[in-house]
C-alpha cells in the first residue's frame, strides 16, 4: 500500500497490533455477553478471530546510541539489521545511524500486540505489519525476495503506558446510588430514577440461600419475574456481611432483588459503566421540549456508545450495521469520535472469505459502504480507507457475485432484507430499496478505488453505480403513482409504494428536483402510505422532509413522535413506538412481553436531525474543508449550538434577526434568507438575487450577521 497516507507522528509509545484484530476480539467479547434469563445467547453471524503470528518491523534513523525498552502480548524475538537477539529481550540497545527493527510475535490467546520505547524508538501507528511475511531460505542460506508481502500500518488505540494492555481493557465505571428503595418482606424493589446501565452491587450481603435480581427498564418487567429478559441468581454463603458485585453488566431503570429467608441485604447500588468520550456537539432553542427531546436523545445515545456503536442496552447488545450507520451519522453531530467509528467498522466487516452478508442482512452490507462513505466526508481520513480498500473490494465482489439475470439484488438463501419492521413488508421480487443501496455503495466503492490509486477499478465501478441509477429509474419509476413503487416481481412493477427507496433518493439526490416535488406530496405527505413506526426510519423520513425545506413540519412531527415517549415517562427513546398502544402494550416485542428495548440507539435520531437541518452544518468537502452553513429556524424563536468538526467547533447562534457564527475548519459559506439587506461588519455578504444571501465563514474567525427572516 502506499505509506504516504499516513503523516509521521511519532513521539510517544503505544500499544500496536495488526489493524482490526483488537477491534474483532473486542467486539467477539462484547457481543458474547448477552444473556436471556441467564442463558448465553451468541450472535447468529460468523465470527472471525485474531491473526496469531505477527510481524512487526520499522526503520529508524537514531541520532546516537539509545536503550529501548520492549513489552510484548506473547511469545516473540527480536532482530535488529536482520540479526536475532538471544532470548526474549525486554530491551535492547540500539547504535547511531539506520536500522531496522523487527519483533515477531505469537500469540493464540490475545491480539499480538507490542509497545516499544526509546528515545526516539517508539511503537506507534507508523510501523508496519503483516499477519505473513513470506520469506523463506533457499539452500544456500539466502533470504527470499518479499515483495509479495502485504504490508499495512499498524493498529493502535489509547494504550501509552507499558501497564495498559490491550487485552485487559474494560470501560471505566463509577458508583451511582439508588433514586428510591421499597422493602418488602425478603425483597427490594430499587429504582435508579432514569434507564441506566451498569453492574448491580449488593451491600451488606449476609446469611446461606438464594438471591434472585430481575431486571426491568420498566417497573412492570423488573416485577415480572416469569418473563422479564434478564436476570442474576446468585448463591449467598456468607456468615459476615460482605458486598458483591454483579459479574455482567446489564440495562434497567428498576431491579427487583427477592432472597430466602436465611438471607439478609441492606443496600443495592450500582456501578455505571460508559465509554469514555466527550460531547462536543449541542443544540438548545427556545422550546423547551425540543430541548428536553435533544438532551433524552444524547442520554440514549451515550448509553448505546460503548466498546463500540452497539443497538440497545437491553437485549442484543450487538453491533448491527444499519444501526450503526445512524450512529456514525449522530457522533458526528455529538462526539465526533472517529475512534469509534472505525472500531465499530473493523468489527462488522470481520475477515475475509465473505460467506455472508454483514449481520446475515443485505441492506445492512449496503449500510456499511454507506458508513466508510460518510467517514471520509466527515473526517478526510483518506488513511482508514487505503488501509481497508481490500476488504471492501472482496465485500463488493460477494455483493456483485449475487446480483440475478437481470444484474439486480433478489432474496437468496441466507440472505435476509430487513428494511424495516412493518407489518405485511414484502420482501419478494426485486425490492427498489436494494437496487438504491447498492448505487449508492458502489459509488463509494469509485470513491475509494481513487484513494487507493485503483484507477481501472474507479471506472469500473462508476460505470456499474451508473447503470443501477438507470434501471432504479427504468423499472421502479411510475408517472401515475409519482413515486418509486417498491419491487419488481417477475418482471412487473408491484402496486405497491412504500416510503423507503423514495425518501433516500430525496437525500441522496438521485431525484430530479420536479420528482422530488412528486413524491413529497404523493408518498411522504400521503398518509394512505404505510406508515412508519419504528425511529430506525423516522430518522430518513424527516431528513428526507428536512432536504426538502420542511424544517416546520418535521418539528411538529418530533414533538409529536419523541414528545410522545417523553409523555408516557421515557427516559430514553425507545426501539418502536406506535401511538396507537396502550399501557404495557408498548413493551411488548417479538411475541414477548417486554422484549422490546426502551433504550435503542436508533431512537437518538434528533441529535443528527438538530444539527446538520437546523443548525444547518454539512461538510462539502472530505474533513469540512468546504462546508455550508443554512440555517433554519423551522418554527422556532431562535436556536444555538456546536457543531464539532476535525479541527474544532463552529459556534452558532440564530434568530429572526441576527445569526452569529464562528468558523472551525477549512472555508464555510453561510447560505441565508433576508427580507431586507443583511449587515455585517466582519465580512462581505454576497447577494445571490431572490432575497438569498452568502457569507464566507474563514478559521476560527467570528461573524454577526442582521437580517429579517
Amino acid at each position: 500500500m502506499n505509506n504516504s497516507f499516513l503523516q509521521d507522528t511519532s513521539s510517544a509509545a503505544t500499544w500496536i497490533w495488526y489493524p482490526g484484530d483488537f477491534e474483532i476480539v473486542l467486539a467477539n467479547k462484547m457481543q458474547n455477553r448477552r444473556t436471556e434469563r441467564g442463558t448465553f445467547f451468541p450472535v447468529f453471524w460468523k465470527i472471525d478471530s485474531h491473526y496469531v503470528l505477527m510481524d512487526f518491523h520499522k526503520v529508524f534513523d537514531v541520532p546516537e546510541q539509545e536503550t529501548v525498552d520492549i513489552y510484548v502480548e506473547g511469545e516473540y524475538h527480536v532482530k535488529l539489521d536482520g540479526k536475532a537477539f538471544e532470548g526474549s529481550p525486554k530491551q535492547i540497545t540500539v547504535p547511531a545511524g539506520k536500522h531496522k527493527i523487527n519483533i515477531k510475535v505469537f500469540n493464540q490467546t490475545n491480539v499480538p500486540a507490542i509497545y516499544v520505547k526509546g528515545k526516539t524508538i517508539v511503537s506507534d501507528a507508523t510501523w508496519l505489519v503483516t499477519f505473513e511475511d513470506k520469506e523463506w531460505i533457499d539452500e544456500t542460506g539466502k533470504a527470499s525476495d518479499i515483495s509479495a508481502t502485504k504490508w499495512l500500518n499498524a493498529g493502535s488505540w489509547n494504550f501509552n503506558s507499558p501497564t495498559q494492555l490491550p487485552s485487559q481493557f474494560m470501560l471505566p465505571t463509577k458508583e451511582q446510588s439508588a433514586a428510591s428503595t421499597t422493602k418488602g418482606n425478603n425483597s427490594m424493589l430499587v429504582d435508579f430514577g432514569k434507564e441506566t446501565f451498569g453492574f448491580i452491587k449488593l451491600h451488606g450481603l449476609k446469611g446461606n440461600g438464594n438471591l434472585s435480581v430481575y431486571y426491568g427498564e420498566s417497573e412492570e418487567e423488573a416485577l415480572s419475574t416469569e418473563h422479564c429478559e434478564t436476570l442474576d441468581r446468585v448463591e449467598v454463603n456468607n456468615p459476615a456481611e460482605k458486598d458483591e458485585t454483579m459479574k455482567l453488566s446489564k440495562a434497567y431503570r428498576f431491579v427487583n432483588v427477592q432472597y430466602d429467608a436465611g438471607v439478609s441485604l441492606d443496600s443495592v447500588s450500582m456501578m455505571y459503566e460508559y465509554a469514555d468520550v466527550k460531547e462536543r456537539g449541542s443544540f438548545a432553542c427556545n422550546d423547551e421540549e425540543i430541548n428536553r427531546i435533544y438532551d433524552v436523545a444524547k442520554y440514549t445515545f451515550e448509553l448505546n456508545t460503548r466498546e463500540f456503536f452497539i443497538d440497545g442496552i437491553k437485549r442484543d447488545r450487538w453491533v448491527w450495521s444499519g444501526d450503526a450507520y445512524q450512529s456514525y451519522l449522530m457522533n458526528y453531530y455529538l462526539y465526533f469520535d472517529s475512534e469509534t467509528v472505525k472500531r465499530t467498522t473493523y468489527a462488522l466487516r470481520g475477515k475475509d472469505p465473505v460467506t455472508g452478508h454483514i449481520n446475515t442482512i443485505m441492506d445492512y452490507t449496503f449500510f456499511w459502504f454507506l458508513g466508510i462513505y460518510d467517514y471520509y466526508l466527515y473526517t478526510g481520513d483518506k488513511h482508514f480507507i487505503a488501509q481497508n480498500y481490500d476488504r471492501m473490494k472482496s465485500l463488493m465482489d460477494y455483493v456483485l457475485a449475487r446480483r440475478n439475470k437481470d444484474g439486480l439484488m433478489e432474496w437468496m438463501s441466507g440472505d435476509w432484507i430487513f428494511i424495516d419492521w412493518a407489518a405485511g413488508l414484502s420482501k419478494e421480487g426485486e425490492v427498489s430499496f436494494e437496487q438504491l443501496l447498492l448505487a449508492r455503495s458502489l459509488e463509494t466503492m469509485a470513491l475509494c478505488a481513487n484513494i487507493a490509486d485503483d484507477k481501472d477499478a474507479a471506472t469500473q465501478y462508476n460505470t456499474l453505480a451508473a447503470d443501477m441509477r438507470k434501471k432504479l429509474f427504468e423499472i421502479y419509476w411510475n408517472d401515475e403513482k409519482q413515486a418509486l413503487v417498491h419491487s419488481r416481481v417477475d418482471g412487473k412493477q408491484t402496486e405497491n409504494v412504500t416510503r423507503y427507496a423514495n425518501m433516500f433518493s430525496i437525500f441522496f439526490d438521485y431525484f430530479n428536483q420536479q420528482q422530488k416535488n412528486q413524491v413529497k406530496t404523493s408518498v411522504l405527505l400521503n398518509d394512505d402510505i404505510q406508515k412508519i413506526t419504528t425511529p430506525y426510519m423516522r430518522f430518513y423520513e424527516l431528513e428526507a422532509l428536512c432536504a426538502m425545506g420542511e424544517q416546520s413540519y418535521v418539528l411538529k412531527e418530533m414533538k409529536d413522535y419523541w414528545g410522545g415517549m417523553l409523555k408516557l415517562g421515557a427516559t430514553s427513546f425507545w426501539e418502536e413506538y406506535n401511538p396507537s398502544k396502550e399501557g404495557a402494550e408498548h413493551y411488548a416485542m417479538y411475541g414477548r412481553e417486554f422484549g422490546k428495548s426502551l433504550c435503542h440507539a436508533w431512537g437518538a435520531s434528533p441529535l443528527y436531525l438538530l444539527g446538520k437541518y437546523y443548525l444547518g452544518v454539512k461538510p462539502t468537502a472530505p474533513g469540512y474543508a468546504n462546508y455550508v452553513v443554512e440555517p433554519n429556524l423551522g418554527g422556532l424563536e431562535w436556536m444555538q449550538g456546536k457543531v464539532p468538526t476535525p479541527a474544532g467547533e463552529i459556534e452558532l447562534y440564530v434568530s429572526k434577526t441576527q445569526i452569529k457564527i464562528t468558523g472551525a475548519a477549512g472555508t464555510g459559506v453561510l447560505k441565508f434568507s433576508s427580507k431586507t439587506k443583511p449587515v455585517c461588519k466582519e465580512g462581505t455578504i454576497v447577494d445571490k438575487g431572490n432575497d438569498h444571501y452568502e457569507l464566507i465563514v474563514e478559521i476560527g474567525k467570528s461573524y454577526t450577521v442582521q437580517y429579517v427572516l
